[in-house]
């Protein structure tokens, strides 16, 4: 496993010891566009808000959202899984539901349903 980056002392200009070697000012590395890979973006975050809002959710993902209501969240998980293929991005739909639920609820407390008499 890494244990981060190896921070060196500074150079002291003298050819033996810890801090041995010619003193020079390191130069800033300029970040390479790899770097950035993954990120979301501002606009691809606006068009899948905008599919998701308009298609809503998969089949799967609201029994996901169904087993998190009922409060059996490991059941949730498991299920995720299997139809996922992977632990990590099963608990990240999971979280991803939850959230769901969450902005459904705050949402209604927010506007209330319309009483009809």
């Amino acid at each position: 496993s890494s244990r981060g980056p190896i921070i060196l002392p500074k150079r002291s200009g003298i050819a033996v010891g810890l801090s041995k070697g010619h003193a020079v000012t390191k130069k800033e590395k300029v970040a390479r566009p790899s770097a950035r890979k993954g990120i979301l973006g501002k606009r691809v975050k606006l068009i899948r808000d905008v599919i998701r809002e308009v298609v809503g959710c998969a089949p799967y993902e609201r029994r996901v959202m169904e087993l998190l209501k009922v409060g059996k969240d490991k059941r949730a998980l498991k299920f995720a899984k299997r139809r996922l293929g992977t632990h990590v991005r099963a608990k990240r739909k999971r979280e991803e539901m939850a959230a769901a639920i969450r902005a459904q609820k705050a949402a209604q407390a927010h506007h209330p349903a319309p009483v009809e008499k």
